[in-house]
């Protein structure tokens, strides 16, 4: 068990049963690891979560190996990610490759609950450079993903009529694809899951509400007319 002072710890202003739950989570963490910092992130802590939003719980630490685990504490669903500094550093790259910067969004965003060494604040300003550094995806990436696109949609066109059911399972594959598209063509990181659509509303309002009407049409030949429309 990690020997510190509990003078150490900060805790986020938290309603119940999140704040003991985040406190049972963080105390298993000192029983079973030696944390250079804790981070706790997620819609909760910004006072946005829905009835199963969860808490990122990021630890670093020196140990060469990396964890993640999933947990419930006071019924409050936890991820919980256990990494050294050279890890999360390879996150960083990786993910801004992917235009989905998860690591660096927690680190930037998330409420500081332990800091016992200074290189937390080192990644925290790493991490806000990678947020503020757009995805810059190749001109041949950029053409490989409209060529994705438009071979799916052509395998829509030719099943529609035959089995509406599989052109619908193709259509939806289509427009996550031209949704992700908006946001890399113009050089910008992916929203969160939950917020894409929202996200693509404000980028693009007439994409946006292409997209919302393709999810609430009831047919596949009506969907097909949206889908083609939206690319």
């Amino acid at each position: 068990m990690s020997e510190f002072s509990s003078s150490a710890l900060t805790w986020p202003p938290l309603v119940a049963p999140y704040d003991a739950a985040l406190r049972a989570a963080v105390a298993d963490v000192l029983a079973a690891y030696d944390p250079l910092a804790i981070i706790a992130a997620g819609s909760v802590l910004r006072g946005q979560g829905g009835p199963t939003s969860d808490i990122d719980l990021y630890v670093l630490h020196v140990a060469p190996f990396r964890q993640r685990l999933q947990r419930r504490y006071a019924g409050v669903p936890f991820e919980i990610f256990i990494n050294p500094p050279e890890q999360v550093r390879r996150y960083f790259a990786e993910e801004h490759a992917a235009a989905r910067p998860v690591t660096a969004h927690i680190l930037t965003t998330g409420f500081v609950v332990l800091d016992r060494d200074p290189i937390l604040q080192t990644l925290r300003a790493e991490a806000a450079t990678w947020l503020n550094t757009p995805p810059a995806l190749s001109d041949d990436a950029l053409l490989w993903r409209r060529y994705l696109i438009a071979d799916e949609l052509d395998n829509a066109r030719d099943v529609v009529e035959a089995d509406p059911a599989c052109a619908v399972l193709i259509l939806h594959s289509v427009v996550s694809r031209l949704v992700e598209y908006a946001f890399l063509a113009r050089g910008q990181n992916l929203p969160r899951q939950k917020a894409l659509v929202a996200a693509l509303a404000a980028l693009d309002p007439e994409a946006g509400a292409t997209v919302r009407a393709f999810y609430a049409a009831a047919d596949a030949s009506t969907r097909l007319e949206l889908a083609t429309q939206l690319a």
